[in-house]
């Protein structure tokens, strides 16, 4: 059985998350972990919340909170919100654990050992007004190279190009506006250029692979052009502390250098928390396993380039070898699928300008499956993609109500009225047979589409399906066939429906897994066609490695779920005789009030009890 890993970018813990960052990391990576556990494939679904940096610091300034209690804080509402969409981790944990502290200061003295470490005096950006490090990501500017303004200090996403935030022209904090102070300080810097050679060789092999989306592999390949030695130490008390450095409380390392490792941390920890603290390695050390790493486009460089040449530096494959591997011979990834990003009504999205529409408020008002549905299916796969709440209603009603949901709603409907279970067919027509073979062949299309991350394309052709279904209802007319002798041709029909829609649902399943045991229950099933994520509070496994700012902690949330259940992904013949009631409907149509109450709401016109819906 091939391993499949599902590394799902880590979200931020310094406040809830909004629809476009779900758009990037979290629906796609869980309606490709689902598909292929049905398809046959052992995965491994991890992350968590990344809750080290100076943003955390200043969301928790801001809130008159510590650090810890903010993260503590976020990190409850990010589980919830996510277990709330469905998405079924096989563990989401978070970066401040004594597990990930203690494999973050492995790496780094592997990666040190191996002489990829090189220590640098450097200039460092401090807010003038609180005498904090700056992030990378929180100093902007002019781009020295094609002068585009609006440059991070990290890189341009105007031209590509790596940068520092000395490079930009009349640099500026995204925080409050001031102009940085640099200082002098000494950090660790991933030496970048002596692991080149082997991350060019490496792009070069994804390339040939074919498999990678093409602006994740240009834009992977170009940054390689201009690579420099990374720094990866900060002056910040927040944070991981750096082997050799502990006497210095004032530096950490970045957070970038621990966060991306947290894909290992949350292996290792998932597998001692399963009792078999070595099994983690069949996803990471064994070299038929593959691994998938799902983001938005913003964070390409640190998947494609830092993470893999970290990676790189441990298994001692760069310029300088190395033999100091304590995770043995690392798998670099698979493929990087990158989602471009999701836009709100034409805006970009941003919590501090009020541009932002948050999970939580939207599975409060609307059903889960609704905001998957649109997501999946006109969400930012492979170009920039906007939300509108027109289209949501539109594609809500249009879509799911009057196309997938009419059609379960009148087979049922029909098989109660009629026959109170599913009947026995007779013999089956020319349009019995075609109908039957064409949606069994979705399977295998879908699936395809699904395993290569055309998930637009993948829930088109089932939706098309669906059409197909509704077609045929419009052509045989069972709801006319009332005489006694028509009543096997009546069986026949309702029997080939309750096959198709059985078959539908299996295929939609993993981009609607509430809706899906819905349905099932509405045929007559037990309602266990997707198994659902849960939370479980478990117990610190190593307390003695964390910092005295986590004294007293003794638990903490993580997303689990025991996914074996889910059916294979195949036709399962429906069973003459399995009582089916009078169904109720599975989705909810809107008002299309709710458009503009919506608009309104996020204007900060409406008062927060308004439910528009």
């Amino acid at each position: 059985m091939t391993h499949i890993l599902s590394a799902v970018a880590w979200p931020y813990a310094n406040g809830p998350r909004h629809i476009g960052h779900v758009a990037g990391f979290g629906v796609p990576s869980d309606v490709f972990s689902r598909y292929m556990r049905m398809a046959g494939y052992d995965v491994l679904m991890v992350s968590g919340t990344d809750e080290h940096g100076t943003p955390i610091l200043v969301a928790a300034d801001e809130a008159g909170v510590s650090a810890r209690e903010l993260a503590d804080e976020n990190n409850r509402l990010i589980v919830e919100d996510l277990v709330a969409l469905g998405l079924s981790y096989d563990l989401f944990t978070r970066t401040t654990t004594g597990n990930h502290y203690r494999v973050v200061r492995e790496m780094f003295e592997a990666v040190r050992d191996n002489g990829y470490m090189i220590e640098r005096t450097t200039r460092s950006a401090i807010s003038p007004s609180t005498g904090r490090t700056l992030p990378d990501r929180y100093i902007e500017g002019t781009c020295p190279i094609c002068g585009a303004d609006g440059a991070r200090g990290d890189q341009c996403d105007n031209c590509g190009n790596q940068l520092d935030p000395t490079d930009l022209i009349n640099p500026r904090s995204r925080i409050n506006g001031e102009t940085p102070k640099f200082i002098e300080s000494n950090h660790w810097f991933l030496d970048l250029p002596a692991l080149a050679d082997a991350l060019g060789e490496w792009l070069d092999e994804r390339e040939a692979s074919g498999t990678w989306r093409p602006n994740v592999i240009k834009f992977s390949q170009n940054i390689l052009k201009e690579i420099r030695p990374r720094a990866m130490s900060r002056d910040i008390d927040w944070g991981i502390p750096i082997p050799g450095w502990d006497d210095q409380p004032g530096k950490r390392l970045y957070v970038w250098f621990d966060a991306v490792i947290g894909y290992l941390s949350a292996s290792i920890e998932w597998a001692r928390r399963s009792g078999d603290p070595e099994a983690w390695r069949q996803w990471w050390n064994n070299p038929d396993a593959l691994t998938y790493y799902f983001m938005g486009k913003d964070n390409i460089v640190f998947h494609s380039q830092i993470w893999p040449a970290e990676m790189l530096a441990q298994n001692g494959k760069g310029s300088r070898g190395g033999d100091h591997n304590p995770f043995g011979q690392l798998n670099l990834p698979t493929e990087v699928v990158s989602s471009e990003f999701l836009t709100m009504e034409g805006k970009k999205f941003s919590s501090s300008h009020g541009i932002v529409i948050y999970v939580r408020d939207v599975l409060s008002r609307y059903q889960a499956d609704a905001l998957r549905y649109f997501i999946s299916i006109a969400g930012p796969e492979t170009a920039d993609a906007d939300f509108t709440w027109a289209e949501f209603v539109r594609r809500t009603n249009s879509e799911l109500v009057a196309a997938w949901g009419n059609l379960v709603n009148r087979t049922a409907s029909m098989i109660h009225k009629r026959f109170g279970q599913i009947p026995e067919p007779g013999e089956f027509t020319f349009e019995d047979r075609s109908l039957l073979a064409e949606v069994e062949r979705g399977f295998k299309t879908v699936g395809d589409l699904i395993m290569h991350h055309r998930q637009k394309a993948a829930l088109s052709e089932a939706m098309r399906l669906v059409g197909e279904a509704n077609r045929y209802i419009a052509e045989t007319e069972p709801f006319k066939l009332k005489s006694e002798d028509q009543q096997e041709r009546l069986r026949t029909i309702l029997f080939v429906l309750a096959q198709v829609v059985a078959d539908l649902n299996l295929m939609l399943s993993p981009f609607l897994p509430h809706a899906a045991n819905d349905v099932d229950r509405v045929m007559g099933g037990d309602g266990q066609i997707a198994p659902m994520p849960v939370i479980e509070e478990v117990t610190e496994l190593d307390p003695q490695v964390l910092p005295a700012d986590f004294a007293g902690r003794k638990s903490y949330p993580i997303i689990t779920g025991d996914y074996t259940t889910a059916p294979t992904w195949e036709r399962h013949a429906v069973t003459p005789g399995t009582p089916v009631g009078k169904p109720t409907p599975v989705f909810v149509k809107l008002d299309e009030a709710i458009i503009e109450q919506e608009l309104a709401r996020y204007a900060g016109q409406v008062p927060d009890d308004v439910t528009g819906a």
